[in-house]
């Protein structure tokens, strides 16, 4: 498929994981991509697997919006416009809130939902002129809490409701603005979990389909909000969970 052939598409949190993924994804459909993350050496590694001609990597803190700004007229500057916004860049921190650290507090928030908002606030005056889109990483854990993440819960859950405040602000600019909510998903960031095979099976346990998330399977539906096949599709926080959110909590017999 062609589907993004001629567009230019911004992806933070590229370096691996699901922002590898869906800069591939992007690639593969025709669009030129732009990897953005602190660490160059890990998107370049990415980038190697992508035309050269139509990739480029930017290293950013999120964290920083004059570095979100930077990004955003890099892309602009070596393709011209800018099509799609994925805010993708994530931490997570675990601990309840009187033992976790402030500075802990503090970096989740600066990263997973500041980071967001600067590369909305960035990349709207491009996108409304492109009639473009942005796609965030939210989590089925802004959709509902978890034992022990209460940071990441309060942060994704700011992204959930921003995505759609900013949907009801820009969609009459031409502006579709979505995110994805991910349940448990082989990553860097969820390694250590998926070394604890007693807490995998209590996943899979509560997962209709009765697996884990591959990246890839969070790239497909990212692609999909991004394209025109969701043109009519704004304001949605679209688990992308195995079933998970279909239950109501109890165990299957």
């Amino acid at each position: 498929m062609d589907r993004f052939k001629g567009k230019v598409v911004i992806v933070t949190g590229a370096g691996s994981g699901i922002g590898a993924a869906a800069a591939r994804r992007f690639s593969e459909e025709g669009a030129a991509v732009v990897l953005a993350g602190r660490t160059r050496g890990k998107l370049e590694k990415v980038a190697a697997q992508m035309p050269q001609d139509r990739t480029l990597v930017h290293p950013a803190d999120v964290s920083k919006l004059s570095e979100v700004e930077a990004l955003v007229k890099a892309a602009v500057d070596r393709f011209g416009r800018l099509d799609v916004m994925v805010n993708n860049a994530g931490v997570a921190s675990e601990g309840r809130a009187t033992e976790a650290s402030v500075e802990d507090w503090r970096k989740v928030m600066s990263i997973d939902l500041d980071g967001v908002f600067y590369g909305a606030r960035a990349a709207l005056p491009h996108l409304i002129r492109s009639k473009g889109c942005i796609v965030n990483t939210a989590s089925v854990s802004g959709l509902g809490a978890d034992w022990n993440l209460s940071f990441y819960n309060a942060a994704k859950g700011g992204v959930v409701n921003l995505t759609r405040a900013l949907a009801l602000d820009y969609g009459r600019d031409g502006v579709r603005i979505n995110s994805v909510c991910p349940s448990l998903t082989r990553t860097e960031l969820t390694a250590d979990m998926f070394g604890d095979e007693a807490l995998l099976d209590k996943f899979r346990e509560r997962i209709a389909l009765g697996r884990t998330a591959e990246p890839e399977d969070i790239a497909g539906a990212i692609a999909f909000l991004a394209s025109e096949d969701a043109r009519f599709v704004t304001g949605v926080n679209l688990p992308v969970d195995g079933g998970l959110s279909a239950s109501n909590g109890q165990p299957p017999q």
